[in-house]
């Protein structure tokens, strides 16, 4: 499991005229990485923690030397804010946006629960060019999958894309806490010959791959399936690429954190192995060279991006190769939240 860095956090009080930045679920697993990012970047902005659930209202946490309160969410305490960043419940998310007069302020939505909107903007500064403006709209930030498939399909536009395939492994973490406290239950009253809880999957997770979950599941693997598709659709359409859609297939994993995507791509016309992974290096793209491990889900965890490895030619295609791709999505949705609250702040 992955363990989250316990990092100081201070929240400057004494200069009022820096941007007020108010994150609603602020104890949430995204919103964790969120607070450890907004302080290892040093952005110059006044942050308010506000939580997402009513046991968290009133909670007092240490963050560094100093006491922090986590305030309720109501309209009073988002009407102060500059930027609004969601990163708790799906319905906290909602009744944020209600309360903000759906988008007096600007709101920058990590959890994708106000993607159907139609005022809505797929938004990923990790894979494409611009700044954002705020006002109106609210921002939805890319699911962390569509944006590691932009980054890395970025990097190969200029060999051109013919057909890709691909297969991505979802981590438990994605679900939240509970997602991962189940697989966690799951695994160990397997060996003690107990019965499985399955609120969140309904179906065993705990050593096994699911094409979908229960029929009783809250979720929806074939609806998140989609939600990336459409993501990366929108990514790839905002860089102007010529790119084709790959064919793609979400699957469960039992994992608790990261994501691993196994990628077939065909270009154009053949090309050397070597010139193709030299492309592939960029900004927040760690390449993994051949004599090297190939990349885990683990060893990505607080990685600032994507990391590819394991790059082999198609031995019965040779203008196509296999790539092996891991990222730690909770640091890639709240790195690109991130980066949308310094653009709109202009910190």
């Amino acid at each position: 499991m992955r363990l989250l860095a316990r990092m100081s956090f201070r929240v400057d009080r004494t200069d009022m005229h820096s941007p007020s930045v108010a994150i609603v679920g602020s104890e949430s697993l995204l919103g964790k990485d969120v607070r450890e990012l907004i302080q290892e970047r040093g952005l110059d902005v006044r942050v308010q923690l506000i939580g997402a659930d009513e046991e968290e209202t009133g909670k007092i946490i240490e963050e560094g030397d100093e006491a922090v309160v986590i305030t309720p969410l109501d309209k009073t305490n988002l009407a102060s804010a500059d930027v609004v960043l969601l990163t708790g419940s799906a319905a906290s998310s909602r009744r944020a946006w209600e309360l903000t007069g759906a988008g007096g302020v600007p709101v920058v939505d990590a959890t994708r629960a106000l993607d159907d909107l139609p005022s809505a903007r797929i938004r990923a500064p990790y894979a494409e060019r611009g700044v954002v403006e705020g006002g109106g709209s609210p921002l939805i930030v890319a699911h962390p999958a569509a944006v590691a498939l932009a980054m890395f399909f970025g990097q190969l536009e200029k060999f051109g894309v013919r057909r890709s395939l691909v297969e991505i492994f979802e981590p438990a973490s994605e679900r939240g806490q509970g997602g991962i406290d189940e697989l966690h239950q799951q695994t160990v009253r397997l060996f003690s010959f107990q019965s499985l809880p399955k609120e969140i999957f309904d179906a065993q997770l705990a050593f096994a791959l699911l094409a979908r979950f229960g029929v009783e599941s809250p979720h929806s693997l074939e609806l998140m399936e989609t939600a990336v598709e459409r993501h990366l659709a929108s990514l790839l359409a905002g860089r102007a690429s010529h790119t084709p859609m790959p064919s793609l297939r979400l699957v469960q994993a039992p994992v608790f954190h990261g994501y691993s995507i196994s990628a077939w791509v065909e270009l154009e016309a053949e090309a050397a192995e070597e010139a193709v992974v030299g492309a592939l290096a960029a900004d927040r793209i760690d390449i993994r060279a051949t004599a090297e491990d190939a990349p885990t889900n683990v060893g990505a965890a607080g990685a600032d991006g994507i990391i590819v490895g394991n790059v082999r030619r198609d031995r019965n295609i040779r203008r196509a190769f296999w790539f092996w791709i891991v990222t730690d999505n909770l640091r890639m949705s709240a790195g690109n939240a991130v980066e949308l609250v310094k653009q709109l702040c202009a910190v």
